[in-house]
């Protein structure tokens, strides 16, 4: 087993890593659309999303993955009606490739965000 870290992508806020890779999978925290930069939390549901998906490009890289490695993610949503922007997002970053996923929506999330996404690739 094997911790994945990188400052590329917000460093973990809790007792948790970034990632884990185990064997072939690489298991991803749930990650915030914080600017590992700033350490500031971007405003609004699509600079949310385009920030967590650069965090999640990082930790993957961090990892010796890409984007087309993702078998499966999970969207936690404070707002349903955000679905449609985060899809058109989503679906715009990873092309033709379909990872499994689920999307949930939940009454809060840490820093009060708009989103988290974890996520599962294999390489």
């Amino acid at each position: 087993m094997d911790f994945i870290k990188t400052t590329k992508a917000p460093a973990a806020i809790g007792p948790y890593s970034q990632a884990i890779k185990v064997d072939n999978f690489i298991f991803g925290s749930g990650q915030l659309p914080i600017d590992p930069q700033t350490g500031l939390m971007k405003v609004g549901i699509v600079e949310q999303t385009k920030q967590i998906l650069s965090n999640i490009t990082a930790i993957l890289e961090a990892s010796k993955a890409h984007k087309n490695d993702v078998v499966k993610t999970t969207i936690f949503l404070s707002d349903i009606n955000n679905f449609s922007v985060v899809n058109e997002i989503y679906a715009e970053y990873f092309g033709e490739h379909r990872p499994a996923r689920s999307t949930i929506e939940v009454s809060r999330l840490p820093k009060d965000s708009l989103i988290e996404i974890e996520f599962i690739a294999k390489i």
